[in-house]
């Protein structure tokens, strides 16, 4: 069934997997078409949790059949989903003594990295482990997306020194980057003492006073991305 599902295209790969998934998630004769469909998620640059979740677990009841190569191409689509706790999820369904090894490890720092916000230092690991994460087409401009994420949480005003390193962009490549967060993102660009200044719109992170009553509790993608793993 593997080769079949990979002749179809992306749409109905997914659709069929999905099948799968629905009816029998613990059967290890679809674990070579949950293979298939990691590489197609890379290909395609496409992305299904639930998937890779099921495939982990799979793993965990036919180890010898584990393919770290595909093991590390699901843990870094999950580090491209984050915020999202993905790669907590899939990393608690790998074994401790594959966690050991060299990728993984590195793997494991890349995201603490990202979690702690030390983007020069993430920036510089990734670029030590090209192999590794270009191997993921799309993965770079995830991480920027990120980046910009957390710093739209964090600054009302950005330093431009900040963003770069934290993009990991300079130069020219930064101006285009910065024209088109100005046209689609609603940025503003100013100049301050030591250089320019970016100017993030306001959200109820960055202007406490915007935050709502109701932004304490636990968001509903959260609860919904857990309890099926729960269960």
């Amino acid at each position: 069934m593997g080769r079949e599902l990979q002749k179809q295209p992306q749409q109905e790969m997914a659709s069929a997997v999905e099948q799968l998934l629905a009816v029998n998630p613990y059967n290890p004769d679809i674990l070579p078409d949950l293979e298939n469909y990691v590489n197609e998620q890379v290909s395609s640059e496409t992305y299904s949790l639930d998937a890779n979740l099921c495939l982990l677990r799979l793993y965990q009841f036919e180890p010898e059949r584990m393919s770290t190569q595909i093991v590390a191409r699901i843990l870094v689509k999950a580090l491209m989903a984050m915020p999202a706790p993905d790669f907590s999820l899939c990393l608690f369904l790998i074994p401790e003594r594959v966690q050991m090894e060299d990728q993984f490890k590195t793997l494991i720092i890349l995201s603490h990295y990202l979690e702690t916000g030390k983007f020069r230092q993430f920036w510089d690991e990734a670029a030590k482990n090209r192999h590794i994460v270009e191997a993921v087409p799309g993965f770079e401009q995830a991480i920027q997306a990120y980046a910009v994420h957390v710093l739209s949480l964090t600054y009302q005003k950005v330093p431009r020194s900040v963003l770069a390193e934290a993009i990991n962009i300079e130069g020219l490549s930064l101006d285009k980057f910065l024209e088109h967060q100005v046209a689609n993102s609603g940025w503003t660009l100013e100049k301050g003492g030591k250089g320019q200044l970016i100017v993030i719109p306001p959200n109820e992170f960055n202007h406490p006073e915007l935050k709502k009553k109701s932004s304490d509790s636990i968001p509903l993608d959260h609860i919904t991305r857990i309890f099926p793993i729960l269960g």
